[in-house]
């Protein structure tokens, strides 16, 4: 009870109170993805794009455990501020459960199917060897993905946003050394080079459960028992469902709109391939501080809604849209102007940068919608208005930001920079719409505690 009141989140929660460690662990997961990027474009330009490839369809299985990872997000948070304490035990279970379950039948998926995958992306065939060979192991392993993205939304909805920072130190070196060691140092003689950066992310991930589960029995946040299962708690199960599939479909649309994009621009050459991958480690950086700051903000909201003060909820939101807008802005500005230096941190071939170079002028324009959409977007999933950001991002995605990329890309020919005009496009306009509806307060009254309370 002591741990509970000391972390208590409300209204006068400071926002860098859950958004400062988890800005340093998205950090430290960026930098030793750039780092990843680093090392292997040193080891064989080849090995970038197959492992872009590869990552870019296991992200994809990623965000479908987010059907449990953001209906926990949601229902923890709601039910910790309507101080629900007698149902978490069994929430708990269940969504590490159903998750482990979930991640199992998928990584036995991806690894049966990568080559069909693989295929769908136009994947080159100098590539194609490497991507195989990293799903293989990190595919076959996503289930231990599945089962910390849970566990690390129950310790962030109850306050100990810091222990992901912890361990997001323990796993970058985890991955760092890994890589080194096989790739440069004294494994190289192995031979295994894709293969190893794979093998020391399995491990790092693993340990990150492992951590996970343990701070959790540690602190006495709660207990895990199939016990609790019984009888199985089918509607609360259908519940989180209907939580978690529109918000986990919104995000798998985007992945899968990605997914049609990079095609695009793996039609364009391995140029331009390489372009987009580097872009992306910079561009990474320019977001992070708004990407955790909308979701600092929407346990904030969460526990806010569930505890009946949607006013405030209201507030804190265009509180943090005040501070993120301007720093968003200063960052992406700035990650442009000095993309021509930080890029050959990756590579010197000069057609990369120039094609980076425009690339990274397009995403300042990018990055603000960006920003509308993770600072409301995640506010209206915390409040359950679940379904609204699902209808709009579909229309906007496919409509504007697929078929913008189509035109500006392939038809008049710009290109992968004209791809990103696209989706910079698709991003700004849904940003206006997603801020006009909790401008408009339809969003209220959509509370989860409230809707189980009725029904009992």
């Amino acid at each position: 009870m002591a741990d509970r009141q000391k972390n208590q989140i409300d209204e006068n929660t400071p926002l860098l109170f859950l958004a400062g460690p988890m800005f340093l662990e998205t950090f430290l997961n960026i930098l030793v993805n750039n780092v990843d990027t680093l090392m292997l474009s040193h080891y064989s330009e080849n090995a970038v794009g197959a492992v872009g490839n590869a990552n870019q369809i296991m992200n994809l299985l990623i965000l479908m455990f987010g059907i449990i990872a953001t209906a926990t997000a949601v229902v923890v948070a709601q039910y910790l501020g309507a101080k629900e304490y007698g149902q978490m035990n069994k929430i708990y279970t269940l969504v590490l459960v159903v998750n482990l379950i979930f991640g199992l039948a998928l990584s036995m998926l991806i690894v049966a199917f990568k080559r069909p995958c693989m295929n769908l992306l136009h994947v080159s065939a100098e590539m194609m060897p490497d991507a195989l060979v990293y799903i293989n192991l990190v595919g076959g392993f996503l289930f231990f993905q599945a089962c910390y993205n849970v566990m690390l939304q129950i310790l962030r909805c109850n306050g100990y946003t810091k222990v992901g920072m912890y361990i997001s130190v323990i796993i970058n070196l985890i991955n760092i050394v890994g890589n080194y060691l096989f790739l440069y140092g004294p494994l190289r003689f192995l031979n295994w080079g894709v293969k190893g950066v794979a093998l020391s992310t399995v491990i790092a991930r693993g340990v990150a459960l492992t951590a996970a589960l343990a701070v959790f029995y540690h602190r006495k946040i709660g207990k895990l028992s199939l016990r609790l299962l019984h009888p199985f708690p089918g509607r609360l199960l259908w519940q989180m469902i209907r939580i978690g599939l529109p918000s986990a479909g919104e995000s798998m649309s985007y992945n899968m709109y990605q997914l049609v994009l990079l095609s695009f621009v793996n039609s364009m050459g391995n140029a331009s391939v390489n372009a987009r991958i580097y872009c992306q480690s910079l561009i990474s950086f320019a977001n992070v501080f708004s990407n955790t700051s909308a979701m600092a903000t929407q346990i904030i909201t969460g526990h806010l809604v569930g505890a009946d003060k949607e006013d405030a909820a209201y507030r804190r939101v265009w509180s943090t849209l005040k501070l993120t807008m301007p720093i968003t802005i200063g960052l992406s500005t700035v990650n442009c102007l000095i993309s021509p230096y930080t890029l050959r941190l990756f590579t010197s071939n000069e057609e990369i940068i120039h094609l980076a170079f425009w690339i990274m002028f397009v995403d300042i324009f990018l990055e603000i919608g960006r920003c509308l959409n993770m600072t409301f977007i995640c506010s209206l999933k915390a409040a359950g208005d679940y379904l609204f950001p699902l209808l709009v991002g579909l229309v906007t995605m496919w409509c504007l930001g697929a078929t913008g990329g189509y035109l500006f890309g392939i038809v008049s020919g710009i290109g992968v920079v004209g791809v990103f005009m696209g989706t910079a496009m698709d991003e700004c306009i849904r940003g206006m719409i997603v801020m006009r509806r909790w401008q408009s307060g339809k969003w209220r009254g959509k509370s989860i505690v409230e809707k189980t309370q009725t029904t009992k």
